[in-house]
């Protein structure tokens, strides 16, 4: 529902709010005071079309912001949720043109694409009107209205899971068909593949060991003087080893415990020392021994590598990668060998899927045939009551090209507004009024209350007056019971029907033109009626009709106020 509209520098408005309640809202007034810029104003906030001529005169920018009550609104959560745009029940949008044409989007403070903005839109607003795009038109609104009026939704969750199914399967059967085709060749290529890598014998980790020793083989002679040379400086050297000296300083402080016995903890520390010293020295050694091993050896981790790297060249990998890759050959060689069975179990499968979609579908067609019947009754009996009199509404259910998700039907609304004229498709009646009015029809026999977004029809009442007018009132009236509606209008008999009444005015003097808006009081209410029934010279008789026409209006059902 929307709650408030704060519009500036847009055409003639320099700068207005309004509070917006639920129910049927009309808005009124003279001839070119602005009524429909307000509609133009919710339409560009909800991602409409619009270029620098809407920024008024003198103006930096044109800017409007609408905000909207979305708990209930399944699909502005929905949307809002796949967007991870926080809204705590509320959802801001807000749109800005400058002079030179470029637009600025925003949802809840965030910028967002203007696509997005018509997106999350459409499920806020829906605007009925003579010169705007109608979403009524839409073969995809005119399926989900005739699904809402159903009583079916187990049967679309139905058809929507098992198409989700059946598209699984698909892609499936397609990835494995496509495989079939150059089985064979991959099979012989895999086979050959396999066959060097197994012949190879690479082992995780092999690289990187037959490099450290390919290095530790190559510096070999430098290897062993150093651990020569260690073990000399340590144990062996005549004047001094580091071994026969530690030594002596172990006899030396054992010597002196009896003196001082803090030469216990330093005879200790002396002996670790020792024993460290020997570990070390005896690990050079086994080491130095070490490298006596086979000449022939070093040559052998040589050919090794070059083995090694030859075949991971061949494939464009890192050496390391081969034995995954030799893994993963060997995976793609056994699903191949499979692959018989396997497309077979798969279309074994898809068959099935298709057999419960088609059942589902026909289900479907079925449960949507007899929904239309009943709903094409009920618009075309509200036609003739909106001055249409012969009027025919029909829904026409056909077998679509292409099931999908939705079904495998084509919906289609129909209708013939004159007498002896054939139905033709919605999207082609000339009239705009009529097309309105046929709005407000559908909207009325089709919409649930939980699912209507803001409604707003513009000179829905064009080209109809007196008993018929009241209908259209009535009717707008009561959808106004069960969502919220506005209505810009120029009739008495539908403004005396609403449960909120704003008056739009122009205002001149010799430097500016502006528009303003004013929610009117009950008394004021009974002076714009009057003023719509008797012109400019408002008579008390007209007064007193208009007080009348309030008082009838305000008798009908009242709607739950926000």
């Amino acid at each position: 529902m929307l709650t408030h509209i704060q519009i500036r520098d847009f055409a003639i408005i320099d700068a207005v709010e309004l509070e917006l309640d639920a129910g049927l809202t009309v808005l009124t007034g003279e001839t070119g005071a602005g009524k429909s810029i307000l509609v133009d104003a919710l339409l560009l906030a909800a991602g409409g079309r619009a270029g620098a001529e809407v920024v008024r005169h003198g103006a930096e920018r044109a800017e409007v912001s609408a905000t909207f009550a979305i708990e209930g609104n399944r699909s502005a959560l929905e949307w809002l949720g796949e967007q991870s745009l926080e809204h705590d029940g509320e959802c801001v949008l807000r749109r800005v043109i400058a002079t030179d044409g470029r637009s600025r989007a925003y949802i809840n403070g965030q910028a967002m694409p203007i696509q997005a903005l018509r997106q999350l839109g459409e499920a806020l607003l829906d605007v009925h009107g003579q010169m705007e795009y109608q979403s009524l038109v839409r073969q995809a609104t005119q399926r989900a209205l005739l699904d809402r009026s159903g009583d079916y939704p187990e049967l679309l969750e139905l058809v929507r899971d098992s198409w989700r199914t059946l598209a699984a399967l698909r892609d499936e059967f397609a990835r494995a068909s496509a495989a079939v085709n150059d089985r064979d060749a991959r099979l012989d290529m895999l086979r050959y593949h396999l066959n060097e890598l197994n012949a190879l014998e690479a082992k995780a980790g092999e690289v990187e060991a037959l490099l450290a020793e390919r290095q530790r083989l190559a510096q070999r002679g430098r290897l062993g003087s150093g651990a020569r040379e260690i073990v000399q400086l340590l144990r062996e050297s005549e004047d001094a080893s580091a071994e026969h000296a530690i030594a002596r300083a172990l006899t030396i402080a054992r010597s002196l415990v009896d003196f001082d016995s803090k030469y216990t903890d330093i005879a200790r520390v002396i002996e670790e020392s020792l024993v460290a010293l020997r570990e070390g020295v005896e690990a050079v050694e086994r080491y130095e021994s070490s490298l006596d091993a086979d000449p022939a050896r070093q040559e052998w981790v040589e050919q090794r590598l070059a083995a090694i790297e030859s075949i991971a060249r061949k494939h464009r990998i890192e050496p390391a990668a081969l034995p995954q890759l030799q893994q993963e050959l060997t995976g793609e060689f056994e699903a191949l060998e499979r692959l018989e069975a396997s497309i077979a179990q798969a279309q074994k499968s898809l068959e099935t899927a298709e057999k419960h979609f088609t059942e589902a579908c026909k289900k479907l067609s079925a449960a949507r045939l007899a929904a239309a019947r009943k709903l094409s009754e009920r618009i075309s009996s509200l036609m003739q009551a909106l001055g249409m009199p012969g009027g025919i509404f029909e829904i026409a259910v056909r077998p679509a090209q292409t099931p999908a998700a939705q079904g495998a039907d084509e919906i289609e609304f129909l209708v013939s507004a004159n007498p002896g004229q054939p139905p033709r498709s919605l999207a082609k009646v000339a009239s705009g009024g009529e097309l309105s009015r046929i709005s407000l029809a559908v909207q009325v026999a089709a919409v649930q209350e939980e699912t209507i977004p803001c409604l707003v029809f513009d000179e829905v009442d064009a080209g109809v007056g007196g008993g018929v007018a009241e209908i259209v009132g009535r009717q707008l009236r009561t959808l106004g019971e069960r969502a919220q509606v506005l209505c810009v209008t120029h009739l008495p008999q539908v403004a005396s029907q609403a449960h909120a009444h704003v008056r739009v005015a122009k205002l001149a003097d010799r430097k500016t033109t502006r528009t303003s808006l004013h929610t009117l009081t009950a008394s004021e209410r009974v002076e714009e009626i009057a003023r719509m029934l008797g012109g400019i010279d408002v008579t008390a008789k007209a007064r007193e009709h208009a007080a009348e026409m309030l008082r009838v209006g305000s008798s009908k059902k009242k709607v739950a106020r926000r």
